[in-house]
């Protein structure tokens, strides 16, 4: 597994996708795929930086796993930011027109669509959310 530190500013949405793609390049990784979890990164980080730490900063650690057998690239998010998990909030009813939607959680839900797997604990007093896409 491999890590990296940064504060959680949308700033640094660039460093973390560039850290996953790294080790994207190492195992080959398709480029459908690689868009897809590009996007997540965007969507995920971008989150943590807007809305973990109200009123201030803080440190949010990207992780990256691959295993091999099963060719499943596995991306953690953590933060030790205001208790939230993503996968409890409704989806958007994408059959409405854009005008009658409520505002926000699409992006998570692109993500639950794109991933294979997410998954959200609280441990240790902070936000842990894992994405994993089969490559």
């Amino acid at each position: 597994m491999k890590e990296i530190k940064l504060e959680a500013v949308v700033g640094n949405i660039p460093q973390a996708t560039a850290f996953v793609s790294e080790e994207l390049d190492k195992i080959g990784c398709p480029m459908k795929a690689r868009a897809q979890i590009d996007i997540a990164i965007d969507e995920l980080f971008g989150n943590i930086a807007h809305y973990a730490y109200p009123g201030g900063t803080g440190d949010a650690v990207v992780q990256f796993e691959f295993d091999a057998p099963s060719r499943t690239a596995a991306v953690t998010f953590m933060d030790s930011g205001v208790p939230y998990d993503p996968l409890k909030k409704e989806d958007p009813d994408v059959t409405l027109p854009a005008e009658q939607r409520k505002i926000g959680g699409l992006g998570i839900f692109l993500v639950k669509k794109t991933m294979d797997e997410m998954r959200y604990e609280r441990r240790d007093g902070r936000n842990v959310l894992t994405i994993k896409k089969r490559i």
